[in-house]
C-alpha cells in the first residue's frame, strides 16, 4: 500500500517588535515578568513584518500571551482577517531574580551564579527562573503540535528571543549551550518547513531586510 503524500506545513516564526526595555542602554533583561507594550519603533517593526506576510495565505496567527507578542501578531492577523490565537507555552523565559536588571547589575549582585550561567548557558537557569533547556522542553512540542494542526498550510507564530533561539537550536541540531548565539532581531522572521517529521527544517533564519531604515 502506498504512503499518503506528505503535506508540508510552513511556519513563519517571528520575534515580537521592540519595547523600551529592548532598546535600553545598557540593555535590561526582559523575560515573562515584563509585560510591556511595543514602543514606536516596535510598532513600525510589526507593521513591516505584517506587510511582508500580507501576500502569504496564512491559515492562522499564533502568539505568546505577552502584550509585545500579541500586539505584533495583531498587525499580521489584521491583514488576513484572522484572530490571534494565544499559546501559553510560547511565553518568554522566566528570568527569575534577574528581571529588569542590566547584565552588570546581575554580575554585581550574583557573581557566582552569573559565572556559572555564562559557563553553562544552556542548562543553568536564570537565577530563580528557567534555563534554555527548560524553555526548549516546552516550546518544541508546542510548535510541533501547531504544525500538526495545519497540514499543508501556512501559519504565523510570534514569540520571543529566548523562545525562538531555544527552538531553532533544536532544528539546527545544535547543543543547547549554543542557543544564545543565534540572532533574533525584533520583527525578524524565520521560515520553518515541516514535512511530517518533527522538529522541521529551517529554510530562512532571522530574515530582517524588511526592517532596514528603521531606527
Amino acid at each position: 500500500m502506498s504512503k499518503p503524500p506528505v503535506r508540508t506545513t510552513w511556519i513563519y516564526l517571528l520575534r515580537h517588535g521592540a519595547t523600551a526595555a529592548n532598546r535600553a542602554v545598557p540593555y535590561r533583561i526582559q523575560g515573562r515578568g515584563s509585560d510591556l507594550d511595543l514602543d514606536e519603533l516596535g510598532r513600525c517593526q510589526a507593521l513591516r513584518a505584517a506587510e511582508v506576510l500580507r501576500t502569504i495565505a496564512l491559515e492562522a496567527v499564533y502568539s505568546s500571551p505577552l502584550r509585545r507578542a500579541r500586539q505584533t501578531a495583531a498587525e499580521i492577523a489584521r491583514l488576513h482577517r484572522l484572530e490571534v490565537r494565544v499559546v501559553p507555552e510560547l511565553v518568554e523565559a522566566d528570568v527569575g531574580a534577574w528581571e529588569g536588571l542590566t547584565w552588570e547589575e546581575v554580575e554585581q549582585r550574583d557573581p557566582d551564579h552569573f559565572a556559572f550561567f555564562l559557563a553553562n548557558p544552556g542548562t543553568v537557569p536564570y537565577l530563580g527562573g528557567e534555563s534554555f533547556q527548560d524553555v526548549q522542553a516546552r516550546v518544541l512540542p508546542a510548535l510541533n503540535a501547531l504544525a500538526t494542526l495545519h497540514p499543508g498550510g501556512r501559519i504565523a507564530v510570534v514569540a520571543h528571543n529566548v523562545v525562538n533561539r531555544a527552538y531553532l537550536a533544536a532544528l539546527l541540531n545544535l547543543p543547547i549551550s549554543q542557543a544564545r548565539g543565534l540572532p533574533q532581531a525584533n520583527g525578524g522572521i524565520n521560515l520553518i518547513r515541516h514535512d511530517g517529521h518533527p522538529p522541521g527544517r529551517i529554510v530562512t533564519l532571522n530574515a530582517a531586510l524588511h526592517l532596514e531604515g528603521l531606527e
